[in-house]
């Protein structure tokens, strides 16, 4: 006999054979069963997840001599020449090459007439969403009210192409992927019905890269067996198809995680001398990262992490968080992108690993908002922070540069003070001179307006810069009372009436004088004095295109 692929060799004859579709399996054994044979159905979902091979198994069951029964005998003429798709009443369409008027008409001109040998005249149409809007149009009176023995099964993988009149008109079912711990299982019992040996790890890579498709794991099964001498083994595919194993990628990135860029670099030359495509490499590490990130969240399901966590090295985990993880993710997800439009995708893949060495040192920017407040409030607290904090240069008398408070950026505290230097305490007299800022429960009488304005600045410059960056470029004026901003442009002085009681609230809690009123103004700048110039002098400025400079006219 000819050879014939595991894909067609292993197509499900029988509803029980549909692998990961019980509820549509059962919900159409349950139809038959009772009589309720609907005449349109509609099959969506991914692609290699049966269903074609469904719509063949109803049509079977619809017209084997048995039936209708759920359990087609399949050595019947009806069965036989169904599986073959070589009968004359049911006829399988391609909606790709028949998407015109011209075809659905055909087809409506047909079913006036009963079925020659069978119960049923049964039309499946495979990627019904190719037809035409003119050819669904065309279908809709047809499949609504069609004669008793015609059967419409529609099979599409883009549900949402298909027109919601034919979706209405349709028993609507959808089929899923397959898990892949199934896909394994199905892939174990092809290679024992050919005699193959083949280890779990390898089945389980043609199971993870069929994504859940049977046919496509079948497709990539053959092709495995083709080079494997009759024993597959993941060694054999690695090699065969250029493949980054587990263990590359664990020595890899041990050396980008510790931060040594040389041996990262010298490590990722030997990958590509191996003959490794940079494009494999990538989509193996992305995979890798994935995995890392999904294990650093508690995940330890085989099938998600693609091996077992186990495998998975324990230094990477250590040296890079969440963060970090989820940075290098996203690097090589961009760096896949990346490289297609690149002058040299090694330089690309090079400048990538290049850039994970440095993640170790780098800060997330939790980690840096954390330092900056953490200053912050050593700052406003007079140069004296919570905790071991050590007070800034400026309130304490420093003995030696080792006491010199330092900030980190990679550190969520602002400095910790080393044991072996002892600081001096910050005497309160010298707190308050860091930070001479005045509160509402100590007013002091300010009588001149300038250092009303100095004070003023002060209060706003932490709880609204804005409003203390607009006073000042102003000149503040008082008449009694009366506070006037004399700002420089209209757009300031619009500005800083924005800002206007804020401002106002801060006059009154530095000054202690609940009774001042603030205004805002243009300052009026001196209308120069216009020269009229003699004619002659236009003339001469005109012609060699001068400017009057001085002197008397």
């Amino acid at each position: 006999m000819a050879y014939e692929v595991t894909a067609t060799r292993r197509r499900p004859q029988k509803f029980d054979d549909l692998v990961g579709q019980e509820f549509v399996a059962n919900t159409l054994k349950n139809t038959i069963k009772s009589g309720r044979i609907a005449h349109a159905y509609l099959f969506s979902g991914p692609r290699g997840c049966g269903k074609t091979s469904s719509a063949r198994i109803m049509a079977k069951a619809l017209n084997c001599e048995k039936g209708p029964t759920t359990e087609p005998c399949g050595v019947c003429a009806a069965c036989r020449e169904i599986a073959k798709s070589s009968c004359f009443d049911v006829r399988e369409i391609d909606g790709a090459s028949n998407t015109s008027v011209n075809d659905v008409r055909e087809i409506k001109d047909e079913v006036i007439f009963p079925p020659q040998s069978c119960r049923y005249k049964i039309y499946i149409i495979d990627e019904v969403h190719m037809l035409s809007t003119s050819a669904f149009n065309a279908l809709l009176k047809t499949i609504e009210e069609p004669p008793e023995y015609v059967i419409f099964i529609f099979a599409t993988t883009e549900l949402q192409k298909v027109p919601a009149t034919i979706k209405s008109r349709c028993q609507q079912f959808n089929f899923h992927l397959v898990p892949i711990e199934r896909l394994k299982n199905l892939l174990k019992e092809a290679a024992d019905e050919i005699g193959i040996k083949a280890d779990d790890e390898a089945l389980y890579w043609v199971a993870k890269e069929s994504t859940g498709s049977v046919r496509d794991a079948y497709t990539l099964f053959d092709q495995v067996a083709a080079f494997s001498d009759g024993e597959m083994t993941y060694e054999k595919i690695r090699d065969k198809l250029g493949l980054v194993g587990i263990e590359q990628l664990n020595t890899l990135f041990e050396l980008a995680s510790s931060g040594d860029v040389e041996k990262t670099l010298e490590e990722l030359d030997l990958t590509l001398q191996n003959g490794i495509t940079i494009e494999q490499l990538i989509t193996n590490a992305a995979q890798y990262v994935r995995s890392l990130l999904l294990i650093k969240a508690g995940v330890r399901k085989e099938a998600l992490l693609g091996q077992s966590a186990e495998r998975y090295s324990a230094k990477v985990l250590e040296n890079w968080d969440k963060v970090r993880i989820e940075r290098s993710l996203s690097l090589f997800l961009s760096l896949y992108r990346d490289i297609r439009y690149s002058l040299s995708p090694r330089y690309e893949l090079d400048l990538a690993f290049s850039r994970l060495c440095s993640l170790k040192d780098a800060a997330s920017s939790g980690e840096i908002k954390m330092a900056i407040e953490a200053a912050r409030k050593a700052l406003m607290a007079g140069g004296v922070a919570e905790g071991n904090i050590a007070p800034t240069q400026s309130a304490v008398n420093v003995q030696s540069n080792a006491s010199i408070p330092q900030f980190s950026a990679l550190s969520p505290k602002a400095v910790i003070v080393q044991e072996s230097t002892p600081v001096q305490s910050a005497p309160k007299v010298q707190a308050e001179k860091v930070m001479p800022r005045v509160t509402a429960a100590s007013p002091v009488e300010i009588k001149d307006v300038e250092e009303l304005k100095r004070k003023t600045i002060e209060e706003l410059q932490y709880s609204e810069a804005l409003a203390a960056g607009a006073l000042s470029e102003v000149r503040f004026e008082r008449k009694g009372e009366k506070i006037t901003a004399f700002a420089p442009s209209a757009y300031q002085s619009m500005q800083i009436d924005t800002f206007k009681a804020v401002i106002l609230g801060a006059l009154k809690k530095v000054s202690g004088d609940e009774k001042l009123e603030f205004d805002c103004a243009v300052e009026k700048k001196e209308e120069k004095e216009i020269v009229v110039l003699p004619k002659a002098v236009e003339i001469i400025r005109d012609e060699f295109r001068g400017t009057i400079v001085g002197g008397k006219v």
